[in-house]
C-alpha cells in the first residue's frame, strides 16, 4: 500500500485509532477479518469460471446478473471506440467485461478498462489477474449503481486509476471523473458534446456515439480516418 496515497478522511481515521487505548484489540479483530477474507478470496479464485461474471468485494462473492440490451449496446459501443483508437496508436491494452482487476482487497470485472503501455507491456497471453488500470468505465444498472458509485469509486481512486467514467444507458449521459489529489473530481456530466479522455491521450468521444448506432458508426469512421491521416 505504500504506493498509494490515502484520502484525508482515511488518514484522520488512522490518526484517531492510533490514539485509542484499544488499538491492539482493534488490530487483532481486523487481522482475524482479513485472514478469513483471504481464505474466501483464494476459494473465489479456484472456483471462478470463465463463463461467469463475478467480483470479490469486501469478503463477499458478488455474481452479476445478465444485462439489458441498452446496457450491452452502450458498453460495446464505448469499448469499440476505445479499442480502435488505442490499437491504431499502440497506446496499450483495453479490456471488456471479463478482465479481472485484482486490487489490494477486492477483485472487479469492469465493463471497460485501459492499461497504458507501461503496464500492458508486462502482460502475458495467459494472464488472468490484472493490476489497477489507468482508465475504467462502468455502465450503470439498477443492481450495480450503488457499488459503482460507492466502493468502486473509492477503491479505484485509492489505487490510482487516473480516470473513471460512469455511463447511464437509461438517461443516456456520461460522468467523467479525474483523479486529483487521491480524490475523484467530476470534470464532465453530459448527454451531448464530446468528452476528451485524460488517460488516453488524444481520444475524444462524442457522447451520442455511445448510445446511438448511427452516431457510433460516424464516430468510428472519424477515428479510422483521423488515424489514417496521422
Amino acid at each position: 500500500m505504500s504506493d498509494y496515497t490515502l484520502p484525508p478522511a482515511t488518514e484522520q481515521m488512522i490518526s484517531d485509532l492510533r490514539r485509542s487505548p484499544g488499538l491492539p484489540l482493534i488490530v487483532e479483530q481486523f487481522q482475524t477479518i482479513l485472514q478469513s477474507e483471504h481464505e474466501r478470496r483464494q476459494q473465489f479464485y479456484e472456483e471462478l469460471q470463465e463463463t461467469q461474471k463475478a467480483e470479490f468485494i469486501n469478503g463477499e462473492i458478488v455474481m452479476q446478473s445478465p444485462v439489458k440490451m441498452r446496457h450491452s449496446n452502450a458498453s460495446e459501443n464505448l469499448f469499440t471506440l476505445f479499442k480502435v483508437y488505442i490499437h491504431k496508436h499502440q497506446l496499450g491494452y483495453v479490456g471488456h467485461e471479463k478482465i479481472l482487476v485484482t486490487l489490494t482487497r477486492n477483485d472487479y470485472e469492469p465493463d471497460i478498462c485501459f492499461f497504458g503501455t507501461a503496464k500492458a507491456q508486462a502482460f502475458t497471453p495467459d494472464q488472468m489477474k490484472f493490476p489497477a488500470p489507468d482508465f475504467v468505465a462502468e455502465v450503470l444498472s439498477r443492481s450495480t449503481e450503488a457499488v459503482d458509485r460507492g466502493i468502486k469509486f473509492e477503491d479505484y481512486a485509492l489505487h490510482g486509476v487516473e480516470e473513471y467514467w460512469l455511463v447511464d444507458p437509461v438517461q443516456e449521459f456520461v460522468e467523467q471523473y479525474v483523479l486529483q489529489e487521491s480524490i475523484y473530481t467530476l470534470i464532465t456530466k453530459s448527454k451531448t458534446g464530446t468528452i476528451d479522455s485524460v488517460a488516453v491521450k488524444g481520444l475524444n468521444i462524442p457522447v451520442r456515439a455511445i448510445f446511438d448506432a448511427g452516431e457510433h458508426i460516424s464516430a468510428l469512421q472519424a477515428i479510422v480516418m483521423r488515424t489514417a491521416e496521422d
